[in-house]
């Protein structure tokens, strides 16, 4: 039986000092945390109560490891599964740092992996690396590939040798969140209790405006920030009850994230763009007359740049069960700030600033114009940046700029990190002594809310131009027939000329043969240079050869650095 969505007593929202402080007082209430299986159902409904009791136990026997002691590091493959959950909050009491890593990719090799992890074990100085039981083996290849002191499931933890459990402080590292996307290898992020704390009081109290009638469904990977803060410390924080459904199983059954929702009064749910696209897209073809999204209030938009069509779409077909369009709630965040940056007023819906792209790319100018002008493109507006929180939006010389201007943008507040993890340059070269964090993001400030365009380091630019290479993709998978999201990645590469630019589009291609190859590399190049004045050069690579982030948002760094290394020369 699920844990009850109330907690049967008064709910506080994250005014606590740490994490264990957190689950201490949730422990007192009748709340939890779901655990469905690939199928949806149900396989451990682990109460707040049970699981501190669990990871107390947990903490003592991880102090019992030969060698290990308060504040190392323990890496942790994050199965969204119960173990998982226990080894993270063992972690917490025993005062043990968790870096939570990436299960393998469904299509992904098995040395590639073990080498992958190997390497994120080194890089967070990791004693002790945690996974589920049917890794056993691959964990004890990459233990001994790292050195590690222990390498095995948790059940294989030595017995409890009747260690003291530390004193936990606000200002003790909480977890280690390893950043994703860049071609660089992943940068570990260090969070304190003090800045993850701060960053749930923002999102309880001040952005989701938690009540005590709310409950939590998520199928985002417990690795990424989201999925870990926003759906499984958050909900403990203000000790509601979660329903996790793995990240497998909604791949392959994406309805089922609905059905939950549905069926357990799910009242605050988020996803990437994708998901509501993979979820509407699904529809089109089953039944939906048995969902009841009537109660679903906060369907939040991050973890990637928003598209408004499949977003709009979405809410076009599930309204007939119930969902609203007034519950969409565009966020903006990163590892860096622990999670959450800024949210838009609830029961506000999508709200959009449609965009005059010329001006755009000329003149750094946010100009509205009308939905059917020849370059419109609608942009999400994100809100306002939390309370003590700030961002602001600079130009080239890091002066702040004017509302409606698009500059780099900055942020500052209690929810960002120290730094990143024993790595000072990286730190210094995006966290200034103000306490000030470049995000490396793009975008303008309208009416004292962000509106996000691009990543800087993505910006195409040409001729003066600058080119949105999510512009470019989003066009071609939505104007030529056979593309889905995901299956195009643009970037530039240098030419052969000084200062030359070369605008090149890579396209996953599912077969054909030679002359629909060929047609599809026309068709693409024809509508880029049509609806943007663009020459392109079109390159067609294998179905799912363009690399993904640990979130499953596309890396065009990863597809730039392997196409210019020659890995799709024979696709």
């Amino acid at each position: 039986m699920n844990t009850p969505t109330a907690s049967g007593r008064t709910v506080r929202l994250a005014d606590f000092p740490t994490l264990t402080a957190a689950l201490d007082f949730a422990a007192t209430g009748e709340t939890g945390i779901n655990l469905h299986s690939l199928r949806g159902e149900l396989v451990e409904a682990l109460t707040y109560t049970a699981l501190r009791e669990q990871a107390q136990g947990l903490a003592r026997r991880l102090l019992a490891v030969g060698g290990v002691k308060v504040g190392d590091s323990v890496a942790l493959i994050a199965e969204t599964d119960g173990d998982f959950v226990r080894a993270f909050f063992a972690c917490q009491y025993a005062g043990l740092v968790p870096a939570p890593l990436p299960l393998p990719a469904p299509l992904g090799g098995r040395e590639a992996y073990i080498e992958q992890i190997g390497r994120m074990c080194v890089s967070a100085r990791a004693r002790i690396l945690i996974g589920p039981a049917g890794m056993a083996e691959w964990l004890t290849q990459i233990g001994d590939a790292a050195s590690l002191d222990f390498a095995s499931p948790l059940s294989a933890l030595p017995q409890d040798a009747g260690a003291t459990l530390p004193e936990i402080t606000p200002d003790h590292a909480c977890y280690l969140q390893f950043s994703s996307g860049s071609t660089r290898f992943p940068t570990g992020v260090l969070v304190t209790h003090k800045a993850l704390m701060a960053n749930a009081v923002a999102i309880t109290r001040d952005g989701l405006q938690v009540k005590p009638e709310d409950r939590a469904v998520s199928w985002l990977p417990l690795y990424h920030d989201m999925g870990l803060i926003g759906f499984l410390l958050s909900p403990l924080t203000s000790q509601m009850s979660v329903d996790l459904l793995p990240t497998g199983a909604f791949v392959r059954r994406p309805l089922l994230w609905l059905d939950l929702i549905s069926r357990n009064g799910g009242t605050i749910a988020y996803s990437p763009t994708f998901g509501y696209e993979l979820c509407a897209r699904r529809a089109e073809a089953a039944s939906i007359e048995h969902l009841d999204l009537s109660r679903w209030r906060s369907a939040g938009l991050g973890g990637d740049m928003i598209r408004t069509a499949p977003v709009e779409a979405f809410a076009e077909r599930f309204a007939a069960v119930g969902f609203s369009q007034k519950a969409y709630v565009a966020s903006y965040g990163m590892a860096e700030a622990t999670l959450a940056l800024s949210m838009a007023p609830l029961g506000k819906g999508l709200r959009v600033e449609i965009l005059d792209i010329e001006r755009l790319e000329r003149d750094d100018l946010a100009v509205t114009v009308g939905a059917d002008a020849p370059r419109a493109r609608a942009f999400a507006r994100c809100g306002a940046a939390l309370p003590h929180h700030q961002l602001e939006v600079r130009d080239a010389d890091g002066k702040p700029v004017a509302e409606r201007h698009v500059g780099r943008i900055f942020a500052k507040g209690p929810s960002l990190m120290g730094g990143y993890f024993e790595q000072p340059e990286e730190t210094a070269r995006v966290l200034d002594a103000d306490g000030w964090l470049d995000t490396g993001d793009l975008g303008f400030l309208i009416d004292g809310e962000i509106v996000i365009t691009g990543r800087a380091k993505d910006l195409i630019i040409l001729n003066g131009r600058n080119i949105w290479p999510q512009d470019l993709e989003w066009t071609a998978e939505r104007e030529v027939p056979g593309l889905r999201s995901g299956d195009v990645a643009a970037f530039s590469v240098p030419g052969d000329a000084a200062e030359e630019e070369i605008v090149t589009i890579l396209v996953q291609a599912r077969g054909g043969d030679a002359d629909s190859r060929a047609a599809l590399v026309e068709t693409v190049a024809g509508v880029l240079r049509s609806r943007h004045g663009v020459e392109t050069q079109v390159k067609l690579v294998g179905a799912h050869a363009l690399p993904q982030t640990s979130s499953g948002k596309l890396s065009r760094s990863k597809a730039k650095a392997a196409y210019l290394a020659g890995a799709y020369e024979r696709a």
